[in-house]
């Protein structure tokens, strides 16, 4: 079972970029993104199953998104700000939950960089 991230870089801010996970090794039912900053802990974006969730942060930003025939989520993020600065890491539970803790996520993606500058 892999989860491979990809799609971040250097931005300035105000704009977009789009992430994307492709799961392989089996399906899951709950994806979600996390993302941690330098000296901080890592903490939740957003999750997609039935519906989506947001952090407060995001909300209205960013949007989660999956294709399951392609075994891929995305998360387009868009007004870009410097405190979105981290390391973006995708995650997959093979239930449906709604869960925004880190550790109740099993599978992880190896993480992306997204840098942006003010």
């Amino acid at each position: 079972v892999q989860l491979q991230a990809s799609g971040g870089g250097l931005v300035q801010t105000g704009g977009s970029l789009r992430l994307s996970c492709v799961a392989s090794g089996r399906t899951f039912g709950t994806y979600g993104w996390f993302r941690q900053a330098p000296g901080k802990e890592r903490e939740f974006v957003a999750l997609i199953n039935w519906g989506t969730y947001y952090a407060g942060s995001v909300n209205g930003r960013f949007t989660i998104s999956r294709d399951n025939a392609k075994n891929s989520v995305y998360l387009q993020m868009n007004s870009l700000k410097p405190e979105d600065t981290a390391v973006y890491y995708c995650a997959a539970r093979t239930d449906w939950g709604t869960s925004q803790k880190d550790y109740e996520y099993p599978y992880w993606g190896q993480g992306t960089q997204v840098t942006v500058s003010s």
